[in-house]
């Protein structure tokens, strides 16, 4: 299958999108929208900004270690404003599993949703990359906290920004109990997610492409349209069950979903 590009003369404002959003991570200080140099609906050009961006990262020694889908539940996709899902890069530096809290000052206008994270057992490559294709490949899942993020000053974004700004990710943080697909169902799955106390977010796995194993399989499908297939032992992240809260220093959250259990971030304070 032949992969897509972006039309020539878009090259030039795909290397100065990536630049501005080089320079606000580096600075760590939000960017206006990119839009100016891309326009709406160029989605290969932002698919090539954020590859342009990717291939540097990993230049400089990134591994990546997956991908992320983004914009799945209406919820989100009404807070953003936008309508329909895209997909960014899962770096190894990006698993703050382990870590005792969350890194805030990595951070600049972090949100928190709860999501079903897939590891692979087999590589999405080849044939029709169906539900039963995908549901086949998947090794196990869990729950998670994707912490995403925007270089793009106060969220202002449209689909090519936050596609070209690698589906506005930042860090996440995955549960500790993995089940395989035999031993629950995705699409069944009730999420509720809390800041400290206070229940601030409710889903369900259907409320993510009607089933996180069809946004898998879209994923699966546009990654590989686009040169980069999905591998055995990558993690994939579903996309948000339910709507995203903001999570300033110092929040602590959880979110609690059926079957998966629970997982928690705690956020660091401003300066530490």
């Amino acid at each position: 299958m032949a992969t897509r590009s972006p039309r020539t003369h878009t090259r030039s404002a795909a290397v100065a999108a990536a630049d501005r959003l080089t320079e606000a991570a580096t600075a760590a200080r939000p960017c206006p929208p990119i839009r100016d140099l891309l326009g709406t609906d160029d989605i290969d050009a932002a698919y090539a900004v954020q590859q342009r961006l990717t291939d540097h990262r990993v230049a400089a020694g990134a591994t990546i270690t997956g991908r992320k889908i983004g914009l799945t539940s209406p919820a989100v996709q009404q807070q953003l404003g936008v309508d329909q899902p895209d997909f960014g890069v899962l770096f190894a530096d990006m698993d703050v599993s382990s870590l005792a809290e969350v890194p805030s000052g990595r951070l600049l206008q972090p949100k928190a949703e709860a999501e079903i994270a897939f590891e692979l057992g087999a590589d999405l490559v080849d044939g029709d990359l169906d539900l039963a294709q995908v549901r086949a490949a998947v090794a196990r899942a869990a729950a998670a906290l994707e912490i995403v993020d925007s270089r793009i000053a106060d969220w202002d974004i449209t689909i090519t920004d936050t596609i070209a700004d690698n589906g506005s990710s930042g860090l996440y943080v995955l549960g500790e109990t993995w089940l395989a697909l035999d031993a629950f169902e995705p699409r069944d799955v009730q999420m509720r997610l809390f800041s400290g106390d206070e229940l601030v977010s409710e889903g369900t796995g259907a409320a993510c492409l009607g089933d996180p194993l069809e946004a898998l399989a879209w994923l699966a499908r546009t990654a590989r349209d686009y040169g980069q297939p999905l591998r055995a032992g990558q993690v994939v992240l579903s996309g948000a069950l339910g709507p995203m809260v903001p999570t300033p220093p110092g929040t602590v959250i959880h979110a609690e979903l059926t079957s998966l259990g629970t997982v928690t971030a705690t956020f660091s304070k401003e300066n530490s």
